[in-house]
């Protein structure tokens, strides 16, 4: 939790600078006066004034957001004349436009400069072999089998499991088939266009069947966690699970599959230790993992893993080819947010997509916890995110005052006051609406 909260903040502090900084290079850059740029709301816990323009530079103590307070935005506000050629209101419309544009605009280049930087950093991912396909799955009918090897989704070649899920993304939220292309030459069509329910997008793993492929470990007791229920029940380092509620056991992969799918159930679990064969009862915890609750038992496997170096590939980049790359991941993941938000609108996606604070911090530490490359990513997905949102037609938002000065251009002067007081009340209302549904959704998976 605490690793998760750190990281939030960071990135928080982070993605918002970005967004603020945009709207201030530019409004300083126009000549617009800037009074304050704050990162955070509420009291301020540190501030420094700038000497040259006497802008107040505030880290207030809420960080949930931030703003760049500039000359003649409050209405009212009384500004002594030889000032009043640097006030916000005093700026043709697309200056105005230019200013409030540049903040979504900073947060899809800090995406492609993000994308940028992983890209020459270098992801080492697993090549995408098959291991154990589902029964019964998309990827199953299909034709897909144990030890089967992607390298390419439609016309785009594939090295890792994680490219191959990212170029699937698009085609799975369109309901769209797609093509893949085995090793051995075959082609495999998955019918995603037979996908009927609502779309989530983190159930495309599951809907889809299909798992890497991992060497196999023996089911031998390693480590076991003090007070877990594998302690209580008496478990030791070295105990070899052959068999739990009579099913033989395989390996340790089927072993921890067949306890997550069993939270707070009794078990019996024959072990072989030494040369005795025992008969342990355990009772499963629960854990919440990604919002889902699954079965635990507090042990870990004794056999060290290695991958195979021939199924690791590292995909590194020089500047200009992952600066390409930066900004087509940009483009395609700029479209396939729009097209999820539409859907969401007509019904045809899961109101489960939209995540929450919490959430976001959960992801957050995981990528923190999980190296530089990994945080990276996370950072440009909800910088993207942050920029996409903010440019919405919707009033309180970046786009909704876009909205206005291009309506203010068509007609040659400003909306009546009243329409836009108005309009900013609905524009509360989805906001408040949005931030509900985030809540909703991520104290559900909590409870979950």
């Amino acid at each position: 939790m605490l690793s998760s909260l750190i990281a939030f903040l960071l990135a928080i502090a982070i993605l918002i600078t970005v967004h603020e900084w945009g709207h201030f290079i530019t409004a300083r850059f126009l000549g617009v006066k800037v009074e304050r740029f704050s990162i955070g709301f509420g009291p301020a816990i540190w501030r420094y004034q700038g000497k040259t323009d006497h802008t107040e530079y505030v880290l207030a103590a809420l960080p949930l957001g931030g703003y760049v307070k500039m000359l003649g935005e409050t209405p009212g506000e009384k500004i002594v004349p030889e000032e009043r050629h640097r006030a916000f209101n005093r700026q043709s419309v697309y200056k105005r436009f230019a200013i409030v544009f540049a903040g979504p605009f900073v947060n899809l280049v800090f995406a492609v400069l993000a994308f940028t930087l992983m890209n020459m950093i270098g992801i080492k991912g697993m090549v995408a072999k098959l291991g154990e396909v589902e029964p019964a799955s998309l990827a199953w009918q299909s034709g897909l089998r144990k030890n089967d090897v992607i390298v390419a989704v439609n016309e785009t070649h594939t090295h890792t499991w994680s490219e191959v899920y990212a170029e699937i993304l698009p085609f799975f939220i369109a309901r769209e088939d797609v093509t893949l292309v085995l090793q051995k030459g075959n082609h495999v069509r998955l019918a995603l266009s037979t996908v009927d329910h609502a779309i989530e997008a983190e159930k495309m793993h599951a809907i889809l069947g299909m798992r890497p492929w991992l060497p196999e470990i023996r089911p031998q007791v390693g480590k076991v966690l003090e007070g877990s229920p594998a302690a209580q029940a008496g478990l030791q380092s070295g105990d070899e699970i052959i068999a739990i509620d009579g099913n033989p056991v395989r390996d340790w992969l089927a072993l921890v599959k067949y306890v997550m799918q069993r939270p707070n159930t009794a078990m019996q679990i024959t072990i072989k230790r030494q040369q005795q064969i025992l008969l342990l009862s355990v009772v499963s915890a629960a854990s919440k993992r990604q919002g889902k609750t699954i079965g635990i038992l507090g042990i870990g496997h004794l056999q060290k893993v290695k991958i195979p170096d021939n199924l690791l590939y590292l995909n590194q980049l020089s500047l200009l080819p992952a600066l390409l790359k930066g900004v087509q991941k940009t483009w395609d993941m700029s479209v396939l947010t729009l097209e999820v938000f539409g859907k969401m609108i007509v019904g045809k996606a899961s109101l489960k997509n939209i995540s929450g604070p919490i959430t976001i911090a959960e992801i957050a530490g995981e990528t923190f916890n999980q190296g530089l490359v990994y945080f990276l990513r996370f950072l440009a997905i909800v910088s993207l995110s942050l920029g996409i949102i903010n440019l919405l037609p919707i009033p309180m938002l970046d786009g909704g005052h876009l909205l206005f000065y291009l309506l203010e251009i068509i007609r040659g002067k400003p909306l009546p006051a009243n329409v836009q007081e108005f309009a900013l009340k609905i524009g509360i209302g989805i906001l408040a609406l949005l931030m509900s549904i985030a809540l909703f959704n991520d104290f559900n998976r909590l409870m979950l």
